[in-house]
């Protein structure tokens, strides 16, 4: 699961969905009530949350997404903290009708020593006047052509109807765009035609009326739904089991949950569908995304409360859920603070780039030269689209991964970046190395980025390269050994 969490920046999503105010009242218990067999709770501190389609939006945005938003919400106190919370979060908030008739859902939870204790609701589940949805499909089709995926968070409080899912549906469509929506109810016609579905096991089963209590029963569920609605994808997410992703006419694709202490399972699925919906936004395939999603919820769910999951610890379970992937291996949003570590110690960082396709003895020579030029030597590689457009079909013949963990191998190479070929400006922007290095083979004028390297005050330096070879020369002669 090589996921470039960093191109999370670079994603415009557009959130649809009931808007809530979660509030938490947090406390102690140390007696019974004498009124009733109660506990009463000393409430010590009070907290306000973004919660329903706003914790969607929330998840998001704590991963440098850039989220629109559209929903209803009073004009009451609750609605006025809502925006305002929204405001601080820099989301666009162009899409927000307010209605005065209409009260803004709050859930209040009550928790004592970690444990939820009560939660009271004061919400309405009435349809949105007319007035309200025309404005509201307006708003929608006037920001799908600038937005990547949209995202339906349903919970039932009237505002996902299946008018406004048919005209959601269709602009998305016309402009090519995913639609990912957690849904909610017993029906779940009105989602036909979106690009995937994530319920929860129990809510697939009451969609289905099929009884879910083993894999066979859950695969008879999702192909039910799956045949009755217009679906090419349903996740069905199954709590400690992990996620299931089922697709027509294909084998149904498993992912375990690592095993972690459970706290608070309210919002994991609002961190599924942000984090899902961000992975297919920045490029990742469908199964990529399914897995970074099922990590994501692995950590809301130690944390008490409605809560959010950082890029860090979002990179940091990815490398421990790839089972190997090595230590010297950093994202690009990692860069930053490690490059500003190692220059308040005073350490030389060399640069040098390239696909490193099938290592070869060209290649040992180049980090070993490069290495004693500086303190620190980082290798950028090109991830696999961008080899593939350098190199032709048939490269990389190893992925960025395998690549990763054979130059983290050896001793000369500190750090690896995997990064897209546009983004080499932006990595030696992050490095400003003191050294970049290529092979001889290059010209320092054809060397990309020698200008910027010098305006930080670096250099460039060709290495010589005394030996006629290249993954390329030996990828062709194996081709060439096989034909004969």
């Amino acid at each position: 699961m090589l996921i470039d969490i960093s191109k999370f920046d670079q994603c415009r999503l557009l959130v649809v969905g009931d808007l809530m105010l979660d509030e938490y009242l947090w406390g102690e218990v140390d007696r019974i009530s004498p009124e009733a067999p109660v506990q009463v709770v000393a409430i010590q501190k009070e907290d306000f949350a973004l919660g329903g389609a706003g914790n969607v939006v929330n998840n998001a945005v704590a991963l440098g997404a850039k989220v629109s938003v559209v929903g209803v919400i009073g004009t009451g106190r609750n609605g006025r903290l809502l925006l305002k919370r929204f405001n601080e979060l820099g989301v666009d908030t162009a899409g927000i009708i307010q209605e005065p008739d209409r009260a803004t859902t709050q859930k209040t939870r009550i928790i004592a020593a970690n444990q939820h204790v009560l939660r009271i609701d004061r919400e309405t589940k009435q349809n949105i006047s007319g007035p309200t949805l025309d404005k509201m499909i307006r708003l929608v089709l006037d920001k799908m052509p600038d937005i990547d995926v949209v995202l339906i968070s349903d919970y039932g409080k009237g505002l996902i109807t299946k008018n406004l899912l048919s005209k959601v549906t269709a602009s998305a469509k016309k402009h090519k765009k995913m639609i990912i929506v957690d849904p909610k109810g017993l029906d779940f016609s009105k989602y036909s035609g979106v690009s995937i579905l994530t319920p929860n096991k129990k809510e697939a089963a009451l969609a289905s009326g099929v009884e879910i209590n083993n894999e066979s029963s859950l695969e008879k569920a999702a192909n039910k739904l799956l045949e009755n609605i217009s679906l090419d994808n349903l996740l069905i997410t199954c709590g400690k089991d992990g996620m299931v992703l089922f697709e027509k006419n294909k084998e149904p694709f498993r992912v375990k949950a690592e095993a972690r202490q459970v706290f608070d399972v309210s919002g994991a699925g609002d961190t599924v569908l942000a984090v899902f919906g961000l992975a297919v936004a920045s490029g990742a395939s469908i199964h990529n995304s399914v897995a970074i999603a099922n990590t994501a919820a692995g950590i809301v769910v130690g944390k008490v409360g409605t809560a959010t999951v950082s890029k860090q610890e979002l990179a940091s379970a990815i490398k421990t859920d790839d089972h190997g992937l090595p230590a010297k291996y950093k994202d690009l949003f990692e860069l930053p603070a490690l490059v500003e570590d190692l220059k308040k110690k005073g350490k030389r960082l060399v640069l040098t780039n390239g696909c490193f396709d099938l290592l070869h003895a060209g290649h040992i020579m180049l980090f070993s030269a490069s290495k004693q030029l500086g303190d620190i030597l980082v290798v950028a590689i090109d991830d696999d689209e961008s080899v593939k457009k350098l190199k032709g079909s048939g490269r990389p013949v190893l992925n960025a991964k395998e690549r990763s963990r054979i130059l983290s191998a050896l001793d000369a190479v500190d750090y690896v970046v995997v990064f897209s070929s546009h983004e080499l400006k932006k990595l030696i922007e992050i490095i400003q190395p003191d050294v970049l290095t290529k092979g001889s083979n290059y010209t320092s004028k054809e060397v990309f980025g020698r200008e910027l390297v010098e305006k930080y005050g670096g250099r460039v330096k060709l290495i010589p390269v005394t030996e006629n070879i290249s993954s390329t020369r030996i990828i062709n002669n194996i081709k060439s050994s096989r034909q004969e």
